[in-house]
C-alpha cells in the first residue's frame, strides 16, 4: 500500500505542515468566538496586555485556556486511540467506543453521588480508576472462550460495557437529580469555561502518557507483527503490552477528567494517520498527537458558530463528525471478513 508520505524526507515535511496546521488552529481558536477578535489583537493581548481592554481580557483569561484544553485533550485522545488499536488489532477501538470513557464518567459520578468529592484531583482519581477498570473488563471479557482475544469479540466487550457504564451513570443522575448540573459537561464533553488550573492535577499523568507511547514506538511496531513473532525476537510482550494499557489509561482518564466524555477523536485521528505514514508507530504516535490536537481545536471553534449565541458541547460535534466514519471502517472491515 503506497502511502503519502512514504520517504523519511516526506514524512519530516507532513509533520511540518502538521505543526503549521496545528498552530493555524490554535490561533483560530483564540480569535473566532461570539466576540470576534483580530490575529494583532490577540497578539498584543500578549505583548502589550491592556487591563482595560475586553478583548486582550477574554484572550488571556478564556480563549488561551480553551486553546490549551483542547490541545492537550485532543493530542491524549488521538494517542490512546493509537495505542488501543495496536493492542487490541482492532481498527474500531478508541476510548469511546470500548468503554472507557463511559467508566471513567461512571466512576466520577459514582465519587460525587454517594462520597461528596468535588475537588479537580479527586475527580481525576476517580476518572483513572473508571478508566482502569474499563479497560481491564474489557479486555478480560474480549479474550475469555478457547480462542482468546479476537477484534469481533472485543468489540462486542467494549459495546456491552459502555451500555452498562451509560445505563448506571443515568439511574445514579436520576436518583440524585441535584447532581446533573455539575456533571453535566462531563456527559457531553466541553472545554469552555476551563481554566488551565485543571490541566495542573493531571498534567504529569498526561505527559507521562505521551513520552511512554513515544518509547514504546519501536516496541509496539514488534508486537503488531504477531504474539509469536515478537517473542522470538525477544520481546517481553506482556510488559510492552502492560506499558500500553497504563499509557492509555493515563491518557483516557486524564482527558475525561478535565473535559469529559470526548468521543471519536481516538477513531478518526489513527486511520487518518494511517493512511499518511503506514503503520511505523514510531511516526503514528507524533502525528497522532499533532493531528488530534488540530481536530479538536477546529471541532471547538465549529461548535461556537452552530446556534449562536449559545455553543454546541464538543462531544457533540466530534460525535457529528466520528460517526459517519465509525460506520464507513464498520462497514469496510465487515466486507473483507
Amino acid at each position: 500500500m503506497i502511502h503519502l508520505f512514504s520517504s523519511l524526507t516526506a514524512k519530516m515535511i507532513g509533520l511540518i505542515f502538521g505543526l503549521c496546521l496545528l498552530m493555524a488552529s490554535f490561533m483560530l481558536s483564540i480569535v473566532y468566538g461570539q466576540i470576534p477578535i483580530s490575529f494583532r489583537t490577540a497578539i498584543e493581548a500578549f505583548t502589550h496586555f491592556d487591563g482595560q481592554s475586553e478583548e486582550h481580557v477574554i484572550v488571556t483569561t478564556s480563549r488561551i485556556s480553551r486553546a490549551v484544553i483542547a490541545t492537550v485533550i485532543g493530542a491524549s485522545l488521538a494517542i490512546a486511540g493509537a495505542l488501543m488499536q495496536a493492542l487490541t488489532k482492532n481498527p474500531l477501538a478508541s476510548p469511546s467506543t470500548f468503554g472507557i470513557n463511559a467508566g471513567a464518567i461512571f466512576f466520577i459520578v459514582l465519587a460525587l453521588t454517594f462520597f461528596s468529592l468535588s475537588s479537580l484531583t479527586h475527580y481525576m482519581w476517580a476518572a483513572f480508576f473508571g478508566a482502569g477498570v474499563a479497560a481491564a473488563m474489557v479486555y478480560f471479557l474480549g479474550s475469555i472462550g478457547r480462542d482468546g482475544l479476537s477484534p469481533i469479540k472485543i468489540v462486542l466487550a467494549g459495546s456491552a460495557m459502555t451500555a452498562l457504564f451509560v445505563s448506571l451513570t443515568q439511574g445514579m443522575l436520576v436518583i440524585s437529580e441535584q447532581n446533573l448540573e455539575q456533571v453535566l459537561f462531563w456527559l457531553a464533553g466541553s472545554v469552555a469555561g476551563k481554566s488551565v488550573e485543571m490541566l495542573v492535577p493531571v498534567l504529569p499523568f498526561i505527559v507521562g502518557g505521551w513520552l511512554l507511547a513515544c518509547l514504546l514506538g519501536n516496541s509496539i511496531n514488534i508486537l503488531t507483527s504477531g504474539d509469536d513473532i515478537a517473542t522470538s525476537l525477544g520481546q517481553r510482550t506482556t510488559l510492552v503490552k502492560v506499558l500500553m494499557a497504563t499509557a492509555i489509561v493515563c491518557l483516557a482518564g486524564g482527558s475525561v477528567a478535565v473535559g469529559g466524555s470526548i468521543g471519536f477523536v481516538g477513531l478518526i485521528v489513527p486511520h487518518l494517520v494511517r493512511g499518511l505514514v503506514g503503520i511505523d508507530y514510531r511516526w503514528i504516535i507524533p502525528y497522532c498527537a499533532i493531528f488530534g490536537a488540530s481536530l479538536l481545536l477546529l471541532a471547538d471553534v465549529s461548535a461556537r458558530f452552530i446556534i449562536m449565541p449559545q455553543e454546541v458541547p464538543i462531544g457533540v460535534m466530534t460525535a457529528i463528525i466520528g460517526t459517519p466514519f465509525f460506520i464507513y471502517i464498520a462497514r469496510r472491515g465487515l466486507k473483507k471478513t
